[in-house]
């Protein structure tokens, strides 16, 4: 699939503005900014750097904003949006295409019968982007100015600069930039031309994106420096921004290496995935996003650790997020190698029988409060395990999650503890949100959830045959796993209502069960051990069907439902309202053709509830699919621009609807 706009799209400042590119460097750092060349977020940026992998991200260089002399005539290719909302400059007129060549994205811009090519990507392991520009086409001598603006601040904050007062020192081949007296010196380079350093502030900047989240939509930059060069037809200048003091600067060098990284992404898919050329090239493209969330996190004894962002631009590595994705991003690209180092990190962080919820960004002790990432450990484990026959990692691994049932029958933080009378978990207390819908504003948890939450308790019941399988395949004890599940699976037919023909979402919740349609009853037909009978899994998804799937992903609540909310914005208060009741999640689309899959077994039937996702690779986060979307139709994308376990969760999905290979075990 060639993502590609032309000037309908890149001409337009609504249209181009609204799609937004990304690129990482496999550390945490990534760069992103729009079509448009328009700030339009505190987290777009040239240079955003993971000081301390994969977190501590940083703020380096916001943009650069480029001036072309040709022919006698200026063309200013750079467009700024400032504080009442005027564009000046607005290049983005001179855009005549833009097109993603597989992670990287690619300009053109026409001035006279010039033709200026510019491309950004990140050298894999690095704090170092790369912005080339190639003059493809001229008649005479291009003159191209580079107005480069930095800052200095974490990802989530702003800057107003009162008079902040930076280092600029000139080096060979560019600047030093020293923002304070503790912080990490960045270099700004290029492999010919000219630098000048300077020192003036740019200030108020209009960030439209964040003044629809109801957040501050001001920011100021330093203009820390210009570049010039002059080019011939057939000739380039690379820039360069690191926290290297001698990065690559050889551009063509840096290019092949990126082009070649994400050849073998593509390789090593098409080796482990038969039909791999047979796949649409929307696959191909989603394989690469895949590997955007794919991090590392060094650990002790670990040094090659890994972990899995959640989601660009505002997550870092959740627990429950990781788990979810990990066999979609690692084992259905073929990169399960990648799954071992995520689930030896993890295990380490194991405390009381529970898996971290997030990793803060700050680097401080991690949070616990989830009952499901731990029980998403085991599946992950499961299909890793599926893949790569891994009895050393799984003899590992087994004591811990042995812990873990252990803690969980006796019960563990937040009133997680097994009820004997059912064989069911039950977790909560006032104020803690613990399930995946887990929108908290203040004191106010929005969707509790407190009880026997459905999704919860089918894990329960997934992790506990899973553990009867590990044991036995270990040589061990398996009898009390499958006693606890015999449990379990009989409790579990207590969430079954008849009288309407779907599940309870939550039992015994302090209100008694709580009987809304949501999407977590599909998880107890799409987890490969199911505790529901063919009929209830037949209802299920069929309830499910006809109220909250969409093009895009499952509805978080029924329509129907009186607190049911279909569009998703405004300040923090009102989306996170609404986070949960109604608003769509593109991950869920894939345990549903999962679930379509078991009960109807047409394989052909459930890839084409796929298929939408396809255009959206097109707008949003271009080549990336999104967090979230209105519950009511046209479904704008909403929140991440590129969500982990919404690419995750269609490749899987994807795979296990080939119909003539048997890629998906239940």
């Amino acid at each position: 699939m060639s993502i590609n706009f032309g000037r309908e799209i890149c001409g337009v400042l609504d249209l181009a503005a609204g799609r937004e590119w990304l690129v990482t460097n496999g550390i945490g750092g990534y760069a992103s900014g729009t079509v448009s060349g328009i700030l339009t977020r505190r987290y777009h940026g040239l240079l955003v750097a993971a000081l301390k992998p994969p977190l501590m991200r940083t703020l380096l260089l916001a943009k650069l904003d480029e001036t072309v002399l040709y022919d006698g005539r200026n063309y200013f290719l750079g467009a700024n949006r400032w504080t009442g909302e005027a564009v000046n400059p607005d290049g983005y007129r001179h855009i005549e295409s833009f097109e993603l060549e597989g992670t990287i994205p690619t300009w053109r811009f026409a001035c006279a019968d010039a033709l200026l090519e510019k491309r950004i990507w990140m050298q894999p392991g690095s704090n170092t982007t790369y912005v080339q520009y190639y003059l493809h086409r001229a008649t005479q001598p291009l003159v191209l100015k580079l107005k480069a603006l930095v800052n200095y601040r974490d990802y989530h904050g702003s800057t107003h600069a009162q008079g902040w007062q930076m280092n600029i020192d000139a080096i060979e081949r560019g600047i030093r930039v020293t923002a304070f007296g503790e912080a990490t010196p960045f270099y700004l380079l290029s492999d010919g031309g000219h630098a000048s350093p300077a020192h003036e502030w740019y200030y108020e900047f209009d960030l439209a994106g964040e003044r629809d989240r109801g957040l501050s939509d001001r920011e100021d930059h330093l203009y820390a420096a210009t570049f010039d060069a002059t080019l011939q037809p057939g000739e380039s200048l690379t820039f360069i921004a690191s926290t290297e003091m001698h990065p690559e600067l050889n551009g063509k060098a840096a290019l092949d290496l990126r082009r070649s990284y994400d050849q073998k992404l593509l390789g090593l898919w098409k080796e482990n995935y038969i039909n791999a050329k047979a796949a649409p090239e929307w696959i191909h493209q989603l394989v690469l996003a895949a590997d955007q969330f794919i991090v590392s996190r060094p650990v002790p004894d670990e040094p090659n650790g890994k972990t899995i962002i959640a989601g660009y631009h505002w997550f870092g590595d959740w627990g429950r997020d990781t788990m979810i994705s990990l066999p979609g991003l690692t084992i259905s690209v073929g990169r399960p190698e990648l799954a071992r180092p995520i689930l030896r990190t993890f295990a380490r962080y194991v405390d009381q029988g529970m898996l971290p919820n997030r990793f803060p960004d700050a680097g401080e002790a991690p949070e616990y409060n989830t009952v499901d990432a731990t029980l998403w450990y085991f599946e992950a484990i499961r299909a890793y395990y599926a893949a790569t026959k891994d009895d050393q990692l799984l003899s590992e691994l087994f004591p811990v999650l042995a812990d873990i049932i252990d803690w969980h029958c006796q019960g563990t933080r937040y009133n997680i503890h097994l009820d004997q009378n059912d064989g069911l978990l039950y977790a909560g207390e006032t104020g803690v949100q613990l399930t995946w819908m887990d929108a908290k504003i203040g004191d106010w948890v929005v969707t509790p959830r407190i009880g026997k939450p459905i999704e919860v308790n089918a894990l329960w019941c997934n992790a506990l045959g899973t553990m009867a399988n590990f044991a036995r395949k270990l040589g061990k004890p398996h009898q009390e796993y499958e006693q606890l599940q015999e449990r379990a699976n009989t409790g579990f037919q207590r969430f079954w209502n008849d009288a309407v023909g779907y599940c309870y979402d939550v039992l015994d919740g302090p209100e008694g069960d709580d009987d809304s349609l949501r999407p977590n009853q599909i998880f107890a037909v799409s987890l490969p051990q199911s505790p529901l009978t063919k009929v209830q899994q037949r209802g299920v998804v069929e309830s499910c069907g006809r109220s909250l799937l969409t093009s895009h992903g499952i509805r978080s609540l029924d329509p129907n439902h009186l607190q049911y909310q279909g569009h998703y914005g405004g300040d923090q208060l009102q989306r996170d309202s609404v986070y949960h009741q109604g608003t769509v999640w593109g991950w869920l689309i894939g345990p549903f053709v999962l679930a379509h899959l078991r009960v109807f077994n047409d394989p052909v039937q459930a890839r084409s509830l796929l298929e939408p996702m396809a255009n959206h690779l097109g707008a949003h986060g271009v080549g990336s699919l999104s967090e979230i979307f209105d519950g009511d139709e046209p479904l704008t994308p909403r929140g991440c621009i590129a969500q982990a376990w919404t690419v995750a969760e269609v490749l899987r999905a994807w795979i296990a609807t080939e119909p003539t290979t048997e890629n998906f075990e239940f």
